[in-house]
């Protein structure tokens, strides 16, 4: 069983007790949290649900482990023969979930 939920403009593919990092939620580490936005749900029996866009009645519920930095990105612009050159870069705050199950 497992499902691809929108959480942060980006797709992630759960299973049940599955770890994942998604960016920042406001949540305190041991709170639960539910995600609606799923994408597509496969259950063990080889049944298959699809939404368009989302898959209604259906919700992953996890539980904040923590936060944690993403990696260090470098943003740099250079225009050629101009002497111009800027470097800049941020560091994303991200939030580990484990997931518990799925509510249909």
């Amino acid at each position: 069983m497992f499902a691809i939920i929108e959480s942060g403009g980006r797709q992630v593919k759960v299973t049940p007790g599955s770890i994942v990092e998604v960016d920042r939620i406001d949540a305190q580490p041991g709170d639960e949290v539910s995600i609606d936005r799923v994408l597509f749900l496969e259950k063990d029996g080889g049944e298959v649900f699809a939404g368009a866009p989302f898959v209604a009645n259906v919700k992953v519920v996890g539980v904040v482990d923590g936060e944690s930095r993403g990696p260090k990105i470098r943003v740099f612009k250079k225009k050629r023969r101009k002497g111009m050159r800027r470097t800049k870069g941020h560091r994303s705050t991200l939030t580990r979930v484990r997931i518990k199950e799925f509510v249909i």
